[in-house]
């Protein structure tokens, strides 16, 4: 499918990830049958959203239903990961070996789903020079160069908040147009380049909230 360029909100994103997710656990259990059709409400009582904002959010793409059928499952999920990128492999460059950072090195899912980690970066030289796992950690000062001649797509920001924006500058000169940020600051960057603030304790204040309600 050849996608124009729009401007879907990121919510939409999102919930396409959660349909994905959704209809591989289907094919896990119903196999790889052309024949298999799901509707949006199956979907719906499946995610807990509401089937004509599924509907909606799959508009934005193109129609890949019948109407009294459904959705072929296998198509839709090809559509899907085409819409995603999930079709390609993509490279990614984590800075901050730190905890966090050596806990997403190790997690195996990333490369299952085509995130491919090429190494990780940091300025302790007691930490440069050593691995974790097959990942060699490297002088940050060598980042933007790693990133040219390694063609890294993602960089995955794990810093402490004082150090963050320098490092993002750093990707950024080195071509990265998509950072997902752990660091608990607001970057300031052009407007071409992607970013994913992810706040832990951000997610725990939304929890505690309906934990006061009780």
């Amino acid at each position: 499918m050849s996608l124009t360029k729009k401007n879907i909100p990121t919510v939409t994103i999102n919930r396409l990830c959660i349909y994905h997710r959704c209809l591989e656990k289907i094919i896990e259990v119903e196999g790889k049958e052309e024949s298999i059709f799901i509707s949006s409400s199956k979907i719906a009582a499946l995610t807990g959203i509401n089937s004509a904002q599924i509907r909606k959010d799959l508009a934005y793409f193109g129609e890949f239903g019948k109407r009294g059928i459904g959705y072929p499952v296998i198509n839709l999920v090809k559509e899907l990961e085409n819409i995603l990128g999930l079709d390609r492999k993509w490279s990614v460059i984590i800075a901050g070996a730190g905890n966090l950072g050596k806990a997403l090195v190790r997690y195996k899912g990333f490369q299952k789903r085509g995130f491919l980690i090429k190494g990780i970066f940091d300025k302790d030289p007691l930490k440069i020079g050593k691995k974790i796992g097959h990942i060699s950690i490297y002088d940050v000062k060598e980042l933007e160069k790693f990133i040219r001649d390694k063609n890294i797509d993602i960089g995955v920001l794990v810093v402490p908040a004082e150090f963050a924006q320098e490092v993002a500058d750093k990707m950024v000169a080195g071509g990265i147009k998509a950072i997902l940020n752990f660091a608990p600051l607001r970057l300031t960057l052009p407007p071409e380049v992607k970013i994913h603030n992810v706040d832990l304790s951000f997610e725990f204040e939304g929890l505690t909230y309906y934990l006061n309600l009780c």
